[in-house]
C-alpha cells in the first residue's frame, strides 16, 4: 500500500533528507520545506520506503502537493 506525503502548507523546499529506496520508520524527517521563515520538518506517517520523490530542493509547492510516495 502506498501513502502520499503532502506538504501541509505552501513553501520552498529547503531540503530533501532521503533518497528513492531508503528506508524509513514513522517520524523520521523525510524533507524540510522552508515556510513563513520557519523551516517545517515533513515526517513519516509510517514505517515504509521510499519510492518516488517528486520534487527537488528550491522547488515551490503548494498545499496537499504530493512530495514524496512511500511504500
Amino acid at each position: 500500500m502506498s501513502v502520499d506525503i503532502t506538504a501541509p502548507m505552501p513553501g520552498t523546499i529547503a531540503e530533501i533528507l532521503v533518497e528513492v529506496g531508503d528506508q524509513v520508520a514513522a517520524d523520521d524527517e523525510l524533507i524540510i520545506l522552508e515556510a513563513m521563515k520557519m523551516e517545517n520538518p515533513i515526517v513519516a506517517p509510517a514505517d515504509g520506503t521510499v519510492k518516488e520523490i517528486k520534487v527537488g530542493e528550491k522547488d515551490k509547492v503548494d498545499t496537499n502537493q504530493v512530495l514524496m510516495i512511500l511504500e
